[in-house]
């Protein structure tokens, strides 16, 4: 069962062993003791049914009653049923339609959305009987085909219109979600509704060459020269996009409330961001100059930065913001780009700020790893490079330093 340890001066066997093996031991004694501590090692069966390892202190005992002890308790394992308690049988429909009940309300009203689409359609591709230990590589692998295909897609969506790697790897994070949670609940007896993850470490479909398209300097200023020509708001959100560098779906929900403009500065509430993270970042001089002449200029009271055009108690909408870019690229006479929309700026913010100290960088734009930053929103660019290669030491200096 296990090695002898060196302070170990005696030990007996009692059983079978990988069955009711009970090894008892005696440890030298310390200090002024006499006799040393005599201990009972053994392996007990739990509710879920496996074997865990077990140590209990007799204290100091004699040898014959050690003895006696584990002569004892080996006949007790030995009494013990070999068969793991009947466990209840949790099906994907259980497993899925739980966590939509449960975890899925406390989400953004889009996110909810992409829950319920994907427990759906993962249910249709394994069946809703089917247990979920039973899971394994075909199911993941035949998931992201069916929807890769087209074969497996939302109801009323042709069936040319096929999910890329990105919006894959998005429905492949949302169903290890629902398994890393099933593996945190209990059923009614106590036992985890999933005791292992069967997709932990398959591969994620990636992009190989993911486009993330980054607005320029002066096709920025372009839109700016236009955004008043498309909408009030419009400006203002390109300002504070830029200046902050924080997602769109973060700036549209900002109130008056959270801004400071004295002390020039900006709550962003953990409900209204992406990652759930509450934080204050300092505001520009551009931003605050902005958000003083919005105040100013601003015709209906309102707590919200962006008010909706037809209920200004409510935000503007998301889809809203949307077409406020898209008609100031127009404008702008801007050639079309994929992918370039409101998180280019994020990207430029990270860019152009790119000597910033990167612990102070990943606060300002609402980020919370830096690997994230330097991974996937800073780009080379031609200017930084060169500037790098002019910073380098001629060889000739290098050489006379070493002379």
């Amino acid at each position: 069962m296990a090695r002898a340890r060196r302070d170990e001066v005696w030990s007996y066997s009692a059983g079978q062993k990988g069955r009711n093996r009970v090894r008892a031991y005696e440890r030298a004694p310390r200090g002024d003791a006499e006799q040393g501590s005599v201990f009972l090692l053994f392996r007990e069966r739990v509710a879920d049914g496996t074997l865990r390892r077990k140590k209990v202190s007799l204290g100091a005992v004699t040898r014959e009653v050690a003895r006696r002890k584990a002569d004892e308790l080996a006949g007790k394992l030995a009494a013990m049923p070999d068969r793991p308690p009947v466990t209840e049988v949790v099906t994907v429909a259980t497993l899925f339609d739980s966590y939509v009940r449960e975890v899925t309300p406390g989400k953004s009203r889009h996110t909810q959305s992409h829950d319920r689409l994907v427990a759906g359609l993962f249910l249709r591709c394994v069946g809703r009987t089917r247990s979920v230990a039973s899971l394994n590589r075909r199911d993941w692998d035949k998931f992201i085909r069916d929807r890769r295909s087209g074969v497996l897609r939302p109801s009323g969506m042709p069936a040319t219109r096929r999910a890329g790697n990105r919006q894959l790897q998005h429905d492949c994070k949302t169903i290890s979600a629902v398994l890393r949670w099933g593996m945190t609940v209990n059923d009614r007896r106590g036992t985890p509704l999933v005791d292992r993850h069967p997709f932990a470490g398959m591969p994620m479909p990636r992009e190989e060459n993911p486009r993330r398209a980054r607005i320029s300097d002066a096709e920025y200023r372009a839109m700016l020269a236009v955004a008043d020509q498309v909408n009030p708001l419009c400006r203002l959100a390109l300002v504070l996009a830029h200046e902050t560098g924080h997602r769109i779906g973060a700036i549209r929900l900002l109130t008056w409330f959270d801004v400071d403009l004295k002390a020039k500065r900006i709550r962003w509430r953990a409900e209204s961001d992406k990652l759930g993270w509450e934080h204050v970042t300092p505001m520009s001089d551009v931003a605050a100059a902005e958000l003083e002449l919005a105040k100013g200029k601003q015709l209906v009271e309102a707590a919200w930065l962006f008010p909706g055009p037809r209920d200004p108690s409510k935000p503007i909408s998301r889809h809203t913001v949307r077409h406020l870019w898209e008609r100031a690229e127009e404008k702008a006479k801007l050639e079309p780009a994929e992918r370039r929309g409101w998180h280019s700026l994020r990207r430029l913010f990270a860019t152009e700020l790119k000597n910033a100290p990167l612990r102070d960088l990943t606060h300002l734009g609402g980020w919370k790893s830096v690997a994230t930053v330097v991974g996937i929103y800073q780009q080379p660019d031609e200017a930084t490079m060169r500037a790098a290669l002019e910073g380098r030491r001629p060889i000739e200096e290098v050489s006379s330093s070493h002379g």
